[in-house]
């Protein structure tokens, strides 16, 4: 028969270990206390039978054998002194005198212990034996004489001792298997939970979490960090599900445009004009199709973590000029300035390609949205445990209640019609700031957009190159072209 669920947790087996090593840890003091008491007991009862040998024997040397005979019956019919044991007995182990009725069959040499077992003389209210600790010795004319004590107190303390110690381990374990059994019960409670609610997330229940007390215990930090990764999962099937959707919603028009105009070039006279300018409008589409996978395959490999395993300190202001280096010609072609204040030190751990990706999506936005003549600022903050990035534009900006939105892949808000875009630049954006641990916050520029992310600070920090003469590193400057672009 199988034993019950609770007595094969591993929290009931630890319990009966630790029973086991109190129970052992407990026996050897009471063994301690045991062997103290009776020693001290023993120690007693051989002091007082040796100050008992050497009265007697000084009564012997001095009043001779019959006065021996009077002493030792008047100390065995002492009341006060009932634990006493006196026998003066002839060479014929016949009694002369004490309060032994015959002499004890055991034997011994001259001033040896011995112990035995033997009814005392007129004691009508105990007929029960004793057990007697005593000393034997021979006298002249081969008398022998038997001092002792009756041990009964002895015998009494050894088995109060023993009594408690049987109960003190009785209780012990009784108090600790009852102990396991209720700390397996609310341990196996609180792992049940933890089943139950992997196994309806199994079935399908996706937003299922794990319950948290708030208790704080290591049962809820477990919860917590189950729950963080729930809604990672669930995060992540959504988006995929979203993808799905969206790809199959926004690519249907770029693929039938091109369709029909291929469609329509092939119908009409053949003319190396028309061919010329259909292939051409096919090519645009196909570069926005590709634009948008590519845009989703970056954003897959962000949110899947895998760039994590990539990440290296790097300069982040490196980084921006490389990036800038790319955006400046489009954005002098459009009239617009662009600006940085940068700290030297902003040092991070981070994906370059990604972190590259990300500053040109939020530059791209702010050049297609930031009317002539207005300014594109981007500012690097460093600080000891964080490092932040600001990029401003003179644009529409976001309202404050289309900002979460935006954030979603394919989500365009329509501040520009004209303006071409799939809606996947701030996705990518908050997904490589999530890979990086950073926060990104959307504000106003008052007028425009102010895009902010910050970043913790690589451990240990790469020394950027040091400001020109008259530089400070802070003050807005025109962005230096790096020899080559890495994005």
């Amino acid at each position: 028969m199988p034993l019950p669920k609770i007595f094969q947790t591993s929290t009931f087996r630890f319990s009966l270990v630790n029973l086991l090593v109190f129970g052992v840890s407990m026996i050897i003091p009471f063994a301690f206390v045991y062997t103290s008491t009776v020693g001290s007991i023993d120690t007693e009862t051989n002091a007082a039978i040796g100050a008992e040998i050497r009265a007697l024997s000084e009564d012997y040397e001095r009043l001779g054998h019959q006065g021996l005979i009077d002493e030792i019956n008047e100390r065995a019919n002492d009341p006060t002194d009932k634990d006493a044991i006196y026998l003066l007995a002839d060479a014929s182990l016949k009694p002369l005198a004490g309060n032994l009725s015959i002499w004890p069959s055991e034997t011994a040499k001259n001033g040896q212990w011995v112990q035995f077992t033997i009814d005392k003389v007129g004691d009508e209210d105990d007929s029960s034996p004793d057990t007697v600790r005593a000393q034997i010795f021979r006298l002249p004319g081969n008398e022998l004489l038997l001092i002792g004590r009756d041990i009964h107190e002895r015998r009494m303390v050894q088995r109060r001792i023993t009594v408690a110690l049987g109960w003190a381990l009785a209780i012990t374990l009784g108090l600790g298997l009852t102990g396991g059994v209720l700390m397996s019960r609310y341990m196996l409670r609180r792992v049940d939970v933890i089943t139950q609610t992997s196994r309806m997330i199994v079935d399908g229940a996706l937003s299922r979490r794990v319950p948290v007390r708030g208790s704080g215990d290591e049962f809820d930090r477990l919860a917590e960090n189950l729950n963080q990764m729930l809604d990672q999962i669930e995060h992540l099937m959504m988006s995929m599900r979203t993808v799905t959707d969206s790809i199959a919603h926004d690519l249907r028009s770029p693929l039938t445009h091109l369709k029909g105009r291929i469609e329509l070039a092939l119908r009409g006279a053949p003319d190396t004009q028309s061919y010329r300018h259909a292939l051409e409008s096919a090519v645009a589409e196909t570069d926005r199709i590709l634009a948008v996978f590519n845009s989703l395959i970056e954003m897959a490999k962000a949110e899947s973590g895998v760039g994590r395993t990539e990440l290296a300190s790097l300069d982040l202001g490196a980084v921006v000029a490389d990036v800038v280096d790319l955006y400046e010609p489009v954005a002098e072609e459009r009239g617009l300035t662009m600006t940085a204040s940068i700290d030297s030190g902003a040092v991070l751990l981070g994906n370059r390609q990604l972190l590259a990706q990300a500053i040109a999506n939020l530059i791209d936005n702010a050049i297609k949205y930031t009317p002539s003549g207005g300014t594109i600022g981007l500012s690097i903050k460093s600080e000891p445990r964080f490092v932040r990035l600001t990029v401003s534009d003179n644009g529409p900006g976001i309202a404050p209640a289309d900002r979460g939105r935006v954030l979603e892949r394919f989500v365009r808000i329509g501040r520009e019609p004209a303006v071409s875009g799939s809606g996947l630049g701030l996705s990518l954006v908050s997904a490589v700031a999530r890979l990086h641990r950073a926060t990104l916050e959307l504000g106003d520029n008052n007028p425009g957009l102010r895009v902010t992310l910050i970043f913790p600070a690589a451990s240990s920090a790469i020394k950027s190159p040091e400001p020109r003469h008259g530089e400070t590193g802070v003050e807005p400057r025109p962005i230096a072209k790096p020899a080559t672009a890495n994005i």
